[in-house]
């Protein structure tokens, strides 16, 4: 994993966690703003995602010659 992948995820947890506090003490911000850090972590490991497969292929081509 690189550190987008790993940020990203985190990112999406804590923005779970932040939905949750707020469906729980009724704090509609809380609840947008878990959800935008979710989105905003759900792209980063997407990009890390990317970054990683791209890498793999490189080394594969990079084997093969």
């Amino acid at each position: 994993m690189n550190k987008n992948q790993i940020e990203g995820r985190v990112d999406q947890a804590k923005g779970k966690l932040k939905e949750a506090a707020g469906k729980l003490i009724g704090n509609e911000q809380l609840q947008v703003e878990g959800r935008v850090e979710q989105a905003g972590g759900k792209l980063q490991a997407k990009v890390g995602d990317i970054k990683q497969a791209a890498k793999d292929k490189a080394r594969d081509l990079i084997d093969k010659i």
